[in-house]
């Protein structure tokens, strides 16, 4: 008995010295990602945009929103080409971000139906076309609400316009419900939809791999 409580001790004491070094790993892991990108964007001609915070420190704090989050994270990258007023640009790399989710959301889903359904013997290709757009038109509009601006970036082309890229961050669990809104509304505007509602309802829980 003494020999099996002695034995319980040590594994309890190994555990924590386990899990400190992925951490340790991670961590270190970070920091070279993390310099790797800035000297990414140093070279580029990047630089913070938005806000009195140096890049280093945007990034380093985007990184630690991503890990609290853990599988949850998702990071969504909107991006502006050639605009000449700021706040223009900013805008339309809000706007490419919402269209880039959704397109994704959309060919996941896409995907998953028509690989299922053609498996019956349903030639669905065409016939879900209207379903699929009018279902990422409304994601796009949806998952606006649920998406946190972390930081952005902008350079100068040299041709007096400039490009911006803005990072956001989405939680996974807070889109799953933007999706299934969209997809409630996209089912309405589609009859053929609606004959197979239910399993297209799973694939959106289900959510899509990252």
């Amino acid at each position: 008995m003494k020999k099996i409580i002695i034995l319980l001790l040590a594994v309890c004491l190994l555990i924590p010295s386990v899990s400190e070094a992925k951490n340790k790993q991670l961590e270190k892991a970070l920091k070279k990602e993390m310099k790797t990108k800035m000297k990414e964007y140093n070279k580029d001609g990047w630089k913070v945009f938005g806000t009195t915070r140096t890049l280093e420190v945007a990034l380093a704090s985007h990184y630690d929103k991503l890990n609290s989050l853990g599988e949850d994270g998702y990071e969504v990258v909107g991006i502006a080409s050639r605009f000449k007023a700021k706040n223009v640009g900013k805008q339309m790399a809000a706007n490419s971000a919402c269209t880039n989710y959704a397109q994704l959301a959309g060919s996941t889903l896409k995907g998953r139906v028509v690989s299922d359904i053609s498996a019956n013997g349903t030639d669905a290709e065409g016939e879900f076309e209207h379903f699929y757009s009018a279902y990422e038109r409304l994601v796009e509009k949806e998952i606006r609400n649920e998406m946190q601006e972390s930081f952005s970036v902008i350079r100068d082309n040299k041709d007096g316009t400039f490009e911006l890229q803005t990072y956001y961050i989405v939680s996974e669990s807070a889109a799953s419900k933007a999706r299934q809104r969209a997809l409630e509304d996209a089912l309405k505007e589609s009859a053929l939809a609606q004959a197979h509602a239910n399993k297209i309802a799973d694939f959106v829980r289900a959510g899509f791999d990252k």
